[in-house]
């Protein structure tokens, strides 16, 4: 977060029951699809509207922003996966991705920050 918007967000730790959170193939990121098990996660709070046109402009086009029902009984905005068919068949590892792929998704998200100011600076 601190490489797309310069900070991180309150943030706590949610459930939401009937999601799952998938391997994408090729990608090192996850997919929120329909599923019987629990995802988990974290709901940021306090997101001014800068900050999400930039969220919402760096999300893949393979994702939808959707209310999503909370195990806690609130509700919140999830970036789900809308094509089921590049969804892999197993569930994504955070622990894997922090150990093996952290460093250089950080770098990528940092380049695509500063491409993104350089065209609203462009006009």
């Amino acid at each position: 977060m601190f490489a797309l918007i310069d900070r991180v967000p309150d943030h706590e730790p949610v459930a939401a029951d009937g999601w799952r959170v998938a391997t994408l193939p090729e990608r090192v990121y996850p997919a929120l699809v329909a599923g019987t098990t629990t995802a988990r996660g974290y709901l940021l709070t306090g997101l001014t509207p800068e900050e999400w046109r930039v969220l919402d402009t760096f999300e893949d086009p393979v994702y939808e922003l959707t209310r999503v029902d909370l195990n806690d009984g609130r509700r919140g905005w999830a970036y789900v996966c809308t094509t089921e068919s590049d969804v892999g068949p197993d569930d994504w590892s955070f622990e894997n991705f922090e150990a093996h792929e952290l460093p250089a998704y950080v770098e990528r998200c940092a380049a695509w920050r500063q491409r993104y100011e350089n065209r609203a600076q462009a006009g």
